[in-house]
């Protein structure tokens, strides 16, 4: 899921997003540490090499980095939240990124390690300046320029390559230290002064690139968000459940929901962001409030319900302390509920998956489903061994106590009333 780069900023058509942080602890005792697994992403998002914001860490938290940028491996030394490091990141965000300005994050840095200077520039609003170069990381930015590790070294190598094979055929010697700054101003030795690397900052300039950025956002048409990747289209679902939740009308806007996922070609995952939006450490009562807007995509489709799973686990990471006792009750209530069939949860349970939440806290949630799991285990053997002709009216149920944290198995009577074909409507 996407959160705004500037945090600071609640609207939800902001159009500059990143990935929120996902973090993973690896290891124990003196080699405990934090890998970023999505920092190349968020790092692309925020136009940054993704070194910097790691390194930045390392520096508010007095640990140690590691980079392994061939296989997108970026650590911090020790535990660390997800929650923590995002919270962290705003700061590297408002002091490297956000244009001082217009708190606008279209900027590049311009890095002089003669001078040992870092500019900043936006392409925005026009402002030139120069960055406070006191924080630690300016030292590691100034050793390691953005040109050196940012998505365009490639093309950049092989532009210098090119112009030394030119100098080398006139006969001349290749100026490394110019070639390298020509793309973030002007040659050393020379006045920066006399270099203009800003845009034009007219009041005439910033409206026309106003317009331009409008006109361009009023021009997407369905083929277009079609065109994005399946992330891009799961962000607009967010940003369009988590609009009508804010303007009031979620409750009624099941259908709308679906609608706009099935528009979006990306029916299957709108339980993983409707629980993002719709539910907390209320979870349980919320299955119940909600179970129409989740019952429109889970209803007879097995892999919706395999994302409301992790959608789930999500919500018991964000909430641990609340939320990991009532495990086996949240579990029985949304399979009550017909959110989730039996097969579907037995395969869930069966294979821990690291692709939402830590392997670790995957697999403390299934522990803690145990009870849960086995009791619909046991009640599928039995049903599966019965005979047609007996009695319809007894079943097994699981009734949860309030006042112990170990569900009890009573075996009580209720009407079996599984109807495969659900009026959605007509709930």
């Amino acid at each position: 899921m996407s959160v705004n780069v500037n945090r600071s900023v609640s609207d939800q058509f902001y159009r500059y997003k990143m990935p929120r942080l996902i973090a993973k602890v690896e290891g124990k005792g003196n080699g405990i540490k934090t890998v970023i697994v999505n920092m190349v992403d968020v790092a692309k998002a925020l136009n940054r090499p993704p070194t910097y914001p790691t390194k930045f860490f390392g520096c508010e938290l007095g640990a140690q980095t590691q980079f392994d940028v061939k296989n997108d491996r970026f650590i911090v030394n020790g535990s660390h939240e997800a929650n923590k490091l995002q919270d962290m990141l705003d700061g590297f965000i408002k002091k490297f990124v956000l244009c001082p300005e217009c708190d606008n994050p279209e900027t590049d840095l311009h890095v002089n390690p003669k001078k040992q200077t870092i500019g900043n520039s936006c392409k925005a609003c026009g402002y030139r300046g120069m960055l406070d170069t006191r924080h630690k990381l300016c030292t590691f930015i100034l050793k390691n320029p953005p040109e050196n590790t940012d998505g365009n070294t490639g093309k950049k190598e092989k532009d210098k390559k090119n112009r030394k094979g030119k100098e080398k055929e006139n006969g001349s010697v290749a100026n490394n230290d110019s070639s390298d700054l020509s793309e973030f101003g002007p040659p050393r030795g020379e006045d920066d002064d006399d270099e203009d690397w800003g845009e034009d900052t007219t009041a005439e300039a910033q409206r026309r690139r106003m317009e331009e950025i409008s006109d361009h956002a009023k021009n997407l048409t369905l083929s277009d968000d079609l065109e994005r990747s399946v992330e891009d289209r799961v962000n607009m679902l967010f940003d369009y459940v988590k609009k009508k939740k804010e303007e009031g009308v979620i409750d009624s806007s099941d259908k709308d929901i679906l609608a706009e996922a099935e528009r979006l070609e990306v029916k299957a995952m709108g339980p993983l962001v409707l629980t993002e939006v719709l539910f907390n450490d209320q979870i349980r009562d919320q299955i119940k409030k909600y179970r129409r807007h989740f019952l429109r995509f889970c209803h007879n489709n097995k892999k919706a319900q395999k994302y409301l799973l992790h959608g789930f686990e999500c919500v018991v990471d964000i909430h641990r302390a609340h939320l990991l006792p009532k495990i086996p009750h949240i579990l029985k209530e949304m399979y009550d509920a017909d959110l989730l069939e039996e097969d579907v949860i037995i395969g869930w349970a069966e294979k821990p998956s690291k692709k939402y939440v830590s392997k670790e806290l995957a697999k403390d949630i299934r522990s803690k489903a145990e009870p849960f799991i086995k009791w619909l285990k046991e009640a599928e053997e039995e049903s599966s061994g019965e005979e047609d002709d007996e009695e319809e009216d007894e079943n097994i149920e699981v009734v949860y106590s309030t006042s112990v944290s170990v569900p009890k198995v009573e075996t009580v009577k209720v009407p079996v009333e599984k109807d495969d074909d659900i009026d959605i409507d007509a709930i």
